[in-house]
This record gives structure tokens, sequence and C-alpha cells, in this order.
């Protein structure tokens, strides 16, 4: 039975009266319930459900100079990557005393910086922030918040505090160079929304077509809107009205790369035998298109677990081993890159 109380909110000491223990006893069995016995445990946590007792965070904060809140800013709440890695940061602090916050950047520097003025306004158990490339002030805001830190998604030589992350630069390459091995001579890149991991894949494409004497500008192109499947169809669209002379495209994501199988597939162009065709991430649909499409695995949800694990390790005074984790990334071959394998070796 929840409280009729009409006059102010529910309070520890409210609590502590109908226990028979002090507010600081209650706290002590919210905060910390193994300094309590199980018994009073039991029936503190009754009395709070019956009164409809709700902790007040700015009052905790003040009291232990933090909140129980990790906070957590992504650049998209509609990108299936950053629901993934939002995944792995739920499942972390599952069981542990921690709520999640999250806020959305939109791939804003200006809204980055409102957004850690505000988490660290409120004083957070620790912040998980996505990518390296902060501005000047968003660094200088990180670098004096006074709880742990983790930067996600990337890999980088100056971490603000802890990094859980991978090299797009690196698996870009190794993915052009999976194409380059499979006989394409042709071989595009296709690029939206342009943040700087997309930014640092294109430059991995770069180089490896470069090294490899295939370096065509005239095969590449980006543009700054947002990534969508429709998008890849039309991407595709404008490359071959630019050329013909195409024999493989890497993709600098899923969603454009199974666009860009579509309009093959209207015009038909078999993949893999006329062009063959890479996308990043490999999101479930990669594995069950038709054919399968080559990707770039990433490790999404263990990245978010990994940066909660080392929140929590800091906040419980735990030594941090390996403050920097490069989780690396597995490319995965499949049927849209192997028309040219098969053409050589049946010659």
């Amino acid at each position: 039975m929840k409280s009729d109380r009409s006059a102010g909110k529910v309070t520890l000491a409210d609590v502590g009266r109908v226990a028979n223990v002090s507010a600081i006893t209650v706290s002590r069995a919210l905060r910390k319930p193994e300094m309590v016995s199980p018994k009073l445990r039991q029936r503190i946590e009754e009395i709070v459900e019956q009164l409809g007792y709700v902790p007040d965070p700015v009052a905790r904060a003040l009291a232990s100079d933090r909140t129980d809140v990790i906070g957590v800013l992504i650049p998209s709440v509609t990108n299936s990557v950053f629901a993934d890695v939002l995944r792995g940061i739920y499942a972390g602090v599952e069981g542990s005393p921690f709520s999640v916050q999250f806020g959305n950047t939109r791939y804003s520097v200006l809204e980055e910086e409102r957004l850690l003025r505000v988490f660290l306004s409120q004083r957070p158990a620790g912040l998980i922030v996505s990518g390296i490339d902060q501005s000047e002030t968003s660094r200088a805001l990180l670098m004096q918040a006074r709880c742990p830190v983790v930067q996600i998604m990337e890999m980088g030589p100056a971490p603000v505090d802890m990094m859980v992350g991978f090299s797009h630069f690196d698996a870009a390459y190794d993915a052009t160079r999976h194409l380059i091995a499979g006989g394409y001579q042709r071989i595009a890149f296709l690029g939206a929304r342009m943040d700087p991991r997309t930014q640092r894949r294109l430059e991995g494409y770069t180089q490896a077509v470069k090294e490899a004497g295939l370096f065509d500008e005239g095969l590449i192109i980006t543009t700054p809107r947002a990534s969508t499947v429709g998008l890849g169809c039309q991407l595709l669209s404008d490359l071959m009205a630019r050329t013909q002379k195409i024999d493989a495209i890497f993709c600098n994501n899923d969603d454009l790369a199974l666009g860009v199988l579509f309009e093959c597939q209207r015009r038909r162009i078999a993949v893999p035998d006329e062009i063959g065709l890479c996308g990043f991430n490999d999101l479930e649909m990669m594995a069950v298109a038709n054919p399968p499409i080559t990707s770039v695995r990433t490790f999404r949800q263990e990245m978010g677990r990994r940066a909660v694990e080392m929140v929590l390790a800091r906040i419980a005074g735990k030594d941090v081993p390996q403050p920097v984790v490069d989780l690396r990334y597995e490319l995965m071959p499949r049927l849209s890159t192997r028309g040219q394998e098969r053409l050589r070796r049946g010659a």
C-alpha cells in the first residue's frame, strides 16, 4: 500500500520512523546493504516500497560528492551501431547500484560540449564518451572531470583517462587489401556522414589502393548526409553516372552496402561476378543478404561492457591494469567478394 502523504516528498527520516531506526541506518541499508542484517534490509526495502520513497540524486551527490549515475555520450540514438554499444553498457551495469543516463550529441561538437557541462554539473560516477575527436573545450572538461572517463569506439595516442575501441584506419586498410587480394582493380569507396571515424576508414582505403598502384580519385564518392539503405542506392547511381569501370565497392558502413546490393540487383549487375561488395560493422543483415555481404565485424556490445567494467573498477578504488584496450576487428569474407577469386581459379 502506497503512502497517502500529500504534503511533501517521502524522506529517509519518514522511512526510518516507520522502521524504528535512524535515517542514517536507512541510508546505509540502501547504499551499502552489506552493512546491515538481511532481516533489517528486507524490512527497510518493504517500507520503502510501501511509502513510495524515491532517493534524491542531488542530495546524494552533495553527501557523497557524486551520484550513482554513469553518463554516456553517443552521437546517434537511431544508428544500430550505437544501439549495440548501449546494450553492452546496460548489461555492464546490471546488478550494480548504478544507472545509466545517455545524451545524444547528434555528431555536433557544440552539443557535445553542452552535454558534458550538463553531465558534469550533476556529479556523475563516471563518463563514457564516443570517439577521440573532442574539441579543446570538451577535452579540457573531461580532463578536469572528478570521475573515471572512458573514450570508446576508437584507438588514439592520448587518452583522456581510459579507452576501449579499435583502429578504423587499420580495419578499412585490411578490408581494402582483401579486395585487392581477390583480384579487384577498380575499387570504389562510398562514404556518408563523414564523421572522424568514416574519415579514418577513407584514409585506410586510400592507403591500401595507393600502395597497390590502384588509386583513382574518381572512384571516391562521399556525402555529409546520414547513412541509409536508400542513400546507398543513390551513391551507386552517382558513381555509375561518373564511370562504368568499377569491379568492387567498399562502403563505409553496412547500410550503404545493402543499398548498393539492392541497386545492383535493380540494374541486373551480378554481385559478386561483376562487382565485389564489402561493408563495415557486420550487422546481422550482412550474413542473411543474398548474396551474403563481406563486412568488417566490430565488437560493439563488448566495447560498452568493457567500458562499464573500467568505470566500476575505478569507482571501487581498484587498479585498472589495462586502461587502453584494443578490441580490434574481424574481417568476415562472404560471397559478395569471392567472384574474382572463383573466376581466377576456374581460368
